[in-house]
């Protein structure tokens, strides 16, 4: 599944993608927004694979704000001006929309981001590990080997299958993007996860290898979304 989020400040607009996207079977819209930079403070926290963008908001462009997001999802612009979308597509955006699209140059747009996604996943998928920085020295991890990752005021403990914590001077979401979003989700504050050690989900706690772990109303939508899939 493709995780997705809508930014439009004209709320039809938004029930059009809700709708569209529901008819996909391949497509999560997990939340829309009408005020940008709520949208931004949201993808700072949760990143999106896929971002459904309209480029004329009066607060903050579309185009402005995929640039804020260091431009690490997946964009489909959408607007009622043609005008924009040199630009949109010099951001090497997946597709643009012209409001108002059917159904069917909608699923021409996400077809194409399933692809581009599927190509990025197989990538992942042949990146069987990882270096990190420990000990002034650069550490191979295999990912299959992390059970879990705590984090530590300024610090990550990596926890792995039959061997001592290793300890890196590095963030969560650093972390994050080193890993495949298929394997391993963050589902506190402090903990992120591999899904391949899950053994019981019980409330709002987690056993991953005999550890019990907690799972933070922040990311605990995200989490069951997942799992339930």
């Amino acid at each position: 599944m493709i995780s997705a989020i809508a930014i439009d400040d004209e709320l039809p607009a938004l029930k059009v993608l809700e709708n569209f996207c529901g008819q996909t079977n391949f497509i999560c819209l997990q939340k829309t927004f009408n005020k940008p930079h709520e949208a931004l403070k949201y993808l700072q926290q949760f990143p999106a694979d896929l971002l459904f963008l309209d480029i004329n908001m009066p607060s903050l462009s579309g185009i402005d704000l995929y640039k804020a997001t260091n431009k690490n999802a997946m964009a489909i612009f959408t607007t009622a001006y043609s005008e924009y979308a040199v630009e949109g597509f010099n951001l090497n955006a997946v597709d643009y929309l012209l409001k108002p699209f059917t159904f069917d140059r909608f699923m021409q747009a996400v077809n194409k981001a399933q692809d581009y996604y599927n190509y990025l996943h197989a990538q992942k998928q042949d990146e069987q590990h990882i270096f990190i920085r420990a000990d002034y020295s650069l550490v191979k991890i295999n990912m299959q080997d992390i059970v879990f990752i705590e984090g530590r005021d300024d610090y990550l403990k990596i926890h792995q299958l039959n061997q001592k914590p290793l300890v890196t001077r590095l963030t969560m979401k650093a972390m994050l993007e080193k890993l495949p979003a298929a394997q391993f989700i963050r589902v506190h504050r402090s903990y992120i996860i591999s899904l391949n050690y899950i053994q019981t989900v019980r409330n709002k706690n987690i056993t991953v290898n005999g550890v019990e772990i907690p799972i933070s109303s922040s990311y605990e939508d995200d989490f069951f979304k997942r799992f339930n899939r």
